[in-house]
């Protein structure tokens, strides 16, 4: 049986990898996923995977389950106060189901 989350996304700059990580694990979620990305937004175009001299100029993708839909605010709403007035970044969160994970579900499964 599949267990309801929330999957929290946040896409911002990888200088911010650290204390994003450290956000997410001070409001107590299992884990997270992070992934390197590019796009185009408001704040013009960036790349991914191509080489630069600062690996300051890259993004990364968080993705977070939580439990909750107040743990997924929890820590968009303190991301985006710290960051999001000086650094590029969108936050989104959806409904997720959760098919196996022990750390998420617990010893009894989902």
């Amino acid at each position: 049986m599949a267990k309801p989350a929330k999957q929290l996304v946040i896409v911002t700059e990888k200088i911010l990898l650290k204390k994003i990580a450290q956000i997410i694990d001070e409001a107590g979620a299992t884990g997270y996923t992070v992934m390197e990305t590019g796009g185009k937004g408001s704040r013009n175009v960036r790349s991914s995977g191509q080489p630069s001299v600062s690996d300051t100029q890259a993004n990364i993708k968080f993705e977070v389950l939580t439990q909750t839909r107040e743990m997924a605010e929890k820590i968009v709403d303190r991301v985006a106060v710290e960051f999001f007035n000086d650094y590029a970044g969108i936050a989104y969160i959806y409904d997720a189901e959760v098919l196996y994970a022990h750390s998420f579900c617990g010893p009894e499964g989902c």
